[in-house]
C-alpha cells in the first residue's frame, strides 16, 4: 500500500513511515520542515510543503495516483505554546484542511488516518480512566484545534465517500528502536524531556502541579512508546476497511494508550532507576493548560486493531536517552 504521511518528517510522523516501512508499504512524505528533520524525509519520497498548499497536494496525487491513503500527522503541538499563539495553531492546525480534504476527494482518496490527541477528553471524576465515549473538554487551543479536525472529519464522512479513524494519542515517548528517527527537538517541553535536560544540566526537576487528584498529587499520564504507537498506525491502516465498514462507522475513533497511568513523580523515578541519577526532584505550580491527565482504556484497540501496547515506561525512558545522543549528530 502507498500511504501519504503528512508531518512525516516529525517525530510521530516519522516513526509511522518506518514502521510502514517495515510492514512493505510505501511511504510518501510531506512536510514543510517547519519542525520536522530534512533527514526523516529523505529516507522516502518526499515533498516540501504545506498540506494545505491545494496545488502541490494536486501535483502529489497526479505523480502518485496509487496512494491509497493518507496518514494526517501534520500540526503544531506544543500545549503552552498553543495558549500564547491560538490564531497559529488554528491557522496551522485546521485552517488547511478543508482544501486538503477536497483535493483527496478529487484523487479518489477516501482513506484518511488522523492523528488526534487524549487532550481532547475532560478530567475524569473518579477513576482516571477515559474511553472513547468519554466527556471531551479540551483545555487549550491545541486541544481544541484537534477536536475541530475530528469534527469536520466526521461532517465530511457522514456526507461523501470519505472514510476516517481518528487515533487519540496519550503520551508518546521513546523513540525508533533502531534510531531511525526520534523526538526532533533538543529540548522538548513535556516531562520526560524536562527531566533529561535537568539530569544533564545537573539540575533538579520540578514537578509542576502536585495538587491533582491523583495518588501521589502530580499529573497521571499514559506513556506510550511511540514505536508501539507506530505499529498501532500499521494495524489501523491495514485493517481501515473492516474498521469503517458501516453505517455508523464513517468516522471511527481509537483511543492509543497503554492503560497503565504513570504520575509525574512515578516518570522521574523510572529515570532515576534507568540512568542511576540522584535527580533532585522538586514540587512547584501548574502550568497554564496543564490538567490532571488520564489513562487510556485500551480495550476498543485491542478489539478493531489486535494490537495492545508492549513497551515499558523504562524501556521508553532508556531509548529516549539512546536517541538523545544520536539527534545530536542530526541537528545542523
Amino acid at each position: 500500500m502507498k500511504v501519504l504521511i503528512t508531518g512525516g518528517a516529525g517525530y510521530i510522523g516519522s516513526t509511522i513511515a518506518s514502521a510502514c516501512a517495515d510492514a512493505g508499504h510505501q511511504p510518501v512524505i510531506l512536510d514543510d520542515l517547519s519542525r520536522g528533520l530534512a533527514a526523516f524525509a529523505q529516507r522516502f519520497v518526499h515533498y516540501q510543503g504545506d498540506y494545505g498548499d491545494r496545488e502541490l497536494v494536486r501535483r502529489i496525487f497526479v505523480e502518485h495516483p496509487d496512494i491509497a491513503a493518507v496518514v494526517h500527522c501534520a500540526a503544531s503541538v506544543v500545549v503552552p505554546e498553543s495558549i500564547a499563539e491560538p490564531l497559529a495553531y488554528y491557522a496551522n492546525n485546521v485552517a488547511g484542511l478543508p482544501g486538503f480534504l477536497a483535493e483527496l476527494a478529487a484523487a479518489g482518496c477516501n482513506r484518511v488516518l488522523f492523528s488526534s490527541t487524549a487532550a481532547l477528553y475532560a478530567t475524569p471524576e473518579t477513576e482516571l480512566v477515559v474511553t472513547e465515549a468519554s466527556p471531551l473538554s479540551p483545555q487549550s487551543p491545541y486541544a481544541a484545534s484537534k477536536q475541530m479536525v475530528e469534527r469536520i472529519l466526521a461532517d465530511v464522512a457522514a456526507t461523501s465517500a470519505l472514510r476516517a479513524v481518528s487515533l487519540r494519542y496519550f503520551n508518546p515517548i521513546g523513540a525508533d528502536p533502531q534510531l531511525r528517527t526520534g523526538l526532533q527537538l533538543a529540548e522538548p517541553s513535556h516531562a520526560l524531556g524536562r527531566i533529561m535536560a535537568a539530569a544533564a544540566a545537573g539540575e533538579s526537576f520540578t514537578v509542576t502541579g502536585t495538587d491533582w487528584p491523583t495518588r501521589d498529587g502530580s499529573g497521571l499520564r499514559d506513556y506510550i512508546h511511540v514505536w508501539d504507537l507506530a505499529l498501532a498506525h500499521v494495524a489501523a491502516l491495514e485493517r481501515f476497511v473492516a474498521i469503517t465498514d458501516g453505517v455508523q462507522c464513517q468516522h471511527q475513533v481509537i483511543n492509543l494508550g497503554t492503560g497503565r497511568g504513570t504520575t509525574v513523580f512515578e516518570l522521574a523515578q523510572a529515570f532515576k532507576e534507568v540512568t542511576g541519577s540522584d535527580l533532585e526532584v522538586l514540587s512547584g505550580p501548574r502550568r497554564p493548560g496543564d490538567v490532571a491527565g488520564a489513562c487510556a482504556s485500551a480495550e476498543l484497540a485491542a478489539e478493531l486493531l489486535d494490537w495492545r501496547a508492549e513497551r515499558s515506561v523504562a524501556e521508553g525512558v532508556a531509548d529516549s536517552l539512546r536517541w538523545r545522543e544520536r539527534l545530536l549528530d542530526l541537528l545542523p
